[in-house]
């Protein structure tokens, strides 16, 4: 089997080369093969299959997954005794989370602009109405 160096991989994979290092100290990829040389352990080889699995974690964290939830779920694709409703339950509780932080972003949102609302954008920065309200305590009831 024809085996990648880690500049080719890094390049099929759209990553580089320090990415797909860092992957394999959190262990999300499996230690490559060194072909010994006589200098030392020799450069690392890698199967053509961590092309995919870069792109997966990859795939992963665009979509929110934390690289612990992204190992996890590696670790469900080859468990055999592993189930569809254990994957669907993991990415409904990603959803809950997305929509949790999405009614807070929407919250930091209204208070900004009810901020915004109380100055008129002229006038000596000392007396900002703005920056007077994140001094005080009533900003936080907002949200």
């Amino acid at each position: 089997m024809r085996t990648l160096t880690i500049g080719q991989v890094a390049r099929m994979a759209g990553v580089r080369v320090d990415t797909i290092r860092y992957y394999e100290r959190r262990g999300l990829l499996p230690a490559p093969e060194r072909r010994p040389t006589l200098h030392g352990p020799g450069y690392r080889r890698y199967d053509p299959g961590v092309v995919r699995r870069i792109r997966f974690i990859r795939q992963a964290q665009r979509l929110g997954f934390s690289l612990q939830e992204i190992a996890e779920l590696l670790a469900l694709r080859v468990d055999p005794w592993a189930d569809r409703r254990e994957v669907r339950r993991r990415v409904a509780a990603k959803v809950a989370d997305i929509e949790a932080r999405i009614r807070a972003l929407e919250a930091m949102r209204q208070a900004l602009q009810a901020l915004m609302a109380r100055c008129e954008g002229s006038g000596p920065v000392c007396e900002c109405p703005i920056l007077e309200a994140l001094e005080g305590e009533a900003l936080r009831s907002t949200f």
